[in-house]
């Protein structure tokens, strides 16, 4: 009696490897954005983009290494697009048109790349010192460009530091709001307010 063919295990096709380590990070990105830190590991991430441990294990030296590489990534992406969203170029600007301006650079942002602004804004479960640490010395260097900004605009009409501060805080409530619902708080409704805020506000 022949023997039943041996059922085959799933063959990852070949790709090149620069496109084989983004892939994998975007399955360790959604596991985290998912399951939080603890679902990650080379098994779950090889699952997540449909390859074997082998292929994990040929695009990066163990589960150490990819995620900081993907921390690194995630790191240049979200710089990259806050600074592409808020107006560095507003120098002698009416402060109200600045922000009016910048509110819904800043939503569709947060809507272009939602992933990479929850692992940011909402703090997966259990996450990394390493990477809290990352995320909190990326906030000061934000902070300190948005004192720039506000000293830039308002001159010695305000403190810049203090306000840089309030400021920071609202994009972050306001961020994570826009990841909640965002049909809810639509770039509309968030100008509209923000708009009235800094007419009532800044000097």
């Amino acid at each position: 009696m022949p023997e039943p063919a041996r059922k085959r295990r799933p063959y990852a096709p070949r790709v090149p490897m620069a496109e084989r380590r983004e892939q994998l990070l975007d399955a360790a990105l959604a596991i985290i954005d998912r399951d939080g830190y603890d679902g990650v590991s080379i098994d779950a991430i090889a699952r997540e983009a449909g390859v074997t441990r082998p292929v994990v294990y040929g695009a990066f030296d163990g589960l150490g290494p990819l995620l900081m590489t993907l921390l690194d990534r995630q790191q240049e992406r979200a710089l990259a697009q806050l600074f592409g969203a808020l107006p560095l170029d507003a120098a002698g600007e009416d402060p109200v048109a600045v922000v009016e301006r910048a509110t819904p650079a800043l939503h569709a942002m947060v809507l272009a790349d939602p992933v990479t602004w929850r692992a940011i804004l909402t703090s997966p479960a259990n996450v990394p010192d390493v990477v809290r640490e990352r995320i909190e010395g990326d906030r000061e260097q934000v902070r300190a460009v948005i004192e720039q900004l506000v000293a830039g605009v308002l001159g010695d009409r305000a403190d810049a530091e203090v306000l840089a501060h309030g400021i920071l805080a609202l994009l972050d409530h306001f961020g994570r709001l826009v990841l909640a619902d965002p049909g809810r708080f639509t770039a509309e409704r968030l100008t509209a307010v923000v708009g009235s805020m800094a007419k009532a506000w800044l000097p």
